[in-house]
């Protein structure tokens, strides 16, 4: 493209709308003409963020206020629920990325049964894309509408779906014990994110119940060819950023865990942002912090048949703005790896 794409972003004064400008003031060929926040309309988003000073970039406003003739691509980052409407009212010639969780599940009804409201915009929900790159690269390059993956699920289907295609791990029986950073939950003020309430411990919550699920179920059916469900907890830890995701699996017969760690290499080798670490080799969160990168290791279980397999992510980076970034430079045409270059930050 020979002129700069001049995106928008909705929701700029969360976490996520946060992390995309501080991505993309940086990408070579996007120009940030529009950034809303209903809140915070009319304020230097410099005052909201300190941090995004000093790069020449438009006040906030409404979303009412944007001259869609002015814009070529957008970036959702409103919260769940608030977005089916936003989208199907926009431009139809505008190519989205939605980071909100209202069309990653395909089926409405779904969707319906686990955010407690119909789904606002089905004709639209027919043509999103499903923005795990690593899994769906074609269809995301041909896309229109791509729905962003969750944090969590991101780092739950990576080391998965390669096993499950290739009939290495058993589709019962698979656990997976996850771990998040507090922005996970997003920038509002809430009693349970208070510094008191989080420091210091670590708690569960969504106990059964918690809406990634039936997310990475989605996935992880489709990589098996049948249904699947399995077991999802998460659990909340006092630091900003991070994914851990401890995923315990049965082995297929005659099956090991230095198998499922050869197959995972072999599925990642020509990837940019997915790289699986040596035998005995644990990866921890804060050796992605800041990047796109997921880190994977695998290990056999002490019960027989068994095998341990780990991952992390960034939540706010792999986990959301960063992906969607990935997925806008597929969209559009450029590198994969545009704009997002950086390596983890460390300590």
């Amino acid at each position: 493209m020979s002129t700069a794409l001049r995106v928008a972003i909705l929701g700029a004064s969360g976490y996520t709308g946060a992390e995309l400008v501080r991505l993309l003031v940086r990408h070579p060929d996007v120009r940030l003409v529009a950034l809303t926040a209903e809140r915070q309309a009319g304020k230097p988003l410099a005052e909201v963020f300190p941090h995004l000073g000093g790069y020449d970039l438009p006040d906030l406003v409404k979303i009412d206020q944007v001259d869609w003739d002015g814009v070529d691509f957008v970036f959702c980052a409103l919260p769940h629920g608030t977005t089916q409407e936003v989208i199907a009212a926009l431009p139809p010639r505008l190519k989205v990325v939605d980071l909100s969780a209202d069309f990653r599940l395909h089926d409405v009804e779904t969707y319906a049964t686990w955010y407690g409201h119909a789904h606002k915009a089905p004709e639209l929900q027919a043509e999103a894309v499903y923005g795990l790159v690593e899994a769906n690269r074609a269809a995301v390059k041909a896309a229109r509408l791509v729905a962003n993956p969750g944090c969590y699920p991101t780092a739950s289907q990576l080391p998965l779906l390669p096993l499950l295609r290739q009939g290495l791990v058993l589709a019962d029986d698979i656990i997976i014990d996850a771990k998040s950073g507090v922005s996970g939950a997003g920038r509002d003020a809430k009693q349970a994110n208070l510094y008191g309430e989080v420091a210091e411990g670590v708690h569960a919550y969504g106990v059964a119940g918690h809406r990634h699920a039936p997310e990475i179920e989605q996935g992880v059916s489709e990589a098996a060819g049948k249904p699947v469900v399995l077991n999802f907890t998460p659990h909340l830890m006092p630091m900003s950023r991070g994914i851990h995701a401890s995923i315990y699996v049965k082995l297929a017969p005659g099956k090991t865990a230095d198998d499922l760690r050869a197959a995972l290499v072999d599925a990642y080798k020509g990837e940019t942002f997915v790289r699986v670490l040596p035998a005995g080799v644990a990866p921890q969160t804060r050796h992605v912090k800041g990047s796109n990168h997921c880190l994977i290791g695998v290990f056999p279980d002490r019960v027989p048949g068994r095998a341990i397999l780990l991952s992390v992510i960034d939540n706010l980076v792999k986990g959301a703005s960063g992906q969607a970034i990935q997925n806008m430079n597929l969209m559009m045409g450029y590198p994969e790896d545009r704009g997002l270059e950086q390596a983890p930050l460390f300590p």
